[in-house]
């Protein structure tokens, strides 16, 4: 049923410094952008990853349901989490460009390999990142042989 990821959306209310943060924190600029009322951007598109994973930035005023109640909508709402190489390194990064400390760097399970940590964006998402043995398995899998 649940084919992969196709979009992880977020939310904010300056969409132009959402965008100008996360163009600098991925190193590239979005590759689509869809215009809004009165002509200014309403939507803005990252391709992410060694699988291009879309990440979108949407205005707030599009926010189904209005203003979230917490940071990444409410409480007990989904965290998606990115693999990233270096765990201590991709935190330390996040932190320095602004943004905040949601869930400190937590092994998950002795040994497994599994780790995790999110932030708060300065915009009030919450970015999850983490290294994640499985998903170093199945990349490997799909490189050209």
């Amino acid at each position: 049923m649940l084919r992969g990821l196709a979009t992880i959306s977020l939310w904010a209310d300056d969409l132009e410094a959402a965008k100008d943060w996360y163009a600098e924190l991925l190193g590239v600029a979005p590759y689509f952008s869809v215009p809004g009322p009165g002509g200014r951007a309403a939507y803005y598109e990252f391709r992410v990853g060694d699988y291009e994973h879309e990440l979108g930035l949407i205005d707030a005023r599009f926010r189904p349901g209005g203003p979230a109640a917490a940071p990444g909508g409410a409480p007990g709402g989904v965290i998606a989490y990115w693999h990233v190489d270096d765990l201590e390194a991709a935190v330390a990064r996040l932190l320095a460009m602004g943004a905040r400390e949601h869930e400190k760097p937590t092994e998950r399970g002795e040994g497994t390999g599994f780790a995790t940590a999110s932030v708060t964006d300065p915009f009030g998402n919450v970015l999850g990142v983490m290294t994640n043995p499985h998903y170093l398995e199945v990349l490997a899998k799909a490189a050209p042989v």
